[in-house]
């Protein structure tokens, strides 16, 4: 199995604010956000793994800052780290303003489990970390892996 690169699964979308999106706060309804962030990290690990996926965990979503109706929204995912079978992928969140200039306002890591044919895990291609930010991002993930293997022998 060849190893990938950060760079060959990177996933963007882009979506534009309208009313159905909006809470009663008339800002982002976060479900809808969180749903989006979803599917931009199941297209990010099958690009890395040639594989269905499946969501096994949302370890940390942040919400920054609110957007509201027409606004233009980024939403980029990238793998951060790779285990045997399961994929950590970050997902950020951006409001584009019309001139181009992109505000942060939420980032989620999501564990993305490669199933085989039958719907078991399956593994997946080792990740090449080539800047020195892709290398710090897969020392984190591999931080946080172990943390949430803590937690699930812990049942917490």
């Amino acid at each position: 199995m060849k190893a990938k690169q950060v760079s060959d699964s990177k996933t963007t979308q882009i979506q534009i604010l309208m009313p159905e999106h909006i809470n009663g706060y008339n800002r982002l309804f976060g479900g809808k956000l969180v749903e989006w962030i979803d599917v931009v990290a199941a297209v990010t690990a099958r690009r890395h793994s040639g594989c269905n996926v499946t969501t096994a965990c949302i370890d940390n979503l942040q919400f920054q800052s609110g957007a509201y109706v027409n606004s233009t929204i980024v939403i980029e995912g990238q793998l951060t780290w790779v285990g045997r079978t399961s994929m950590e992928v970050r997902v950020d969140t951006y409001v584009e303003d019309l001139n181009g200039k992109k505000a942060h306002i939420n980032r989620a890591y999501l564990i993305m489990v490669a199933l085989d044919e039958k719907e078991a895990p399956t593994q997946v291609p080792a990740l090449i970390c080539e800047s020195e930010e892709e290398k710090a991002e897969f020392e984190a993930g591999a931080k946080r892996a172990l943390l949430r293997r803590e937690r699930r022998q812990k049942k917490y």
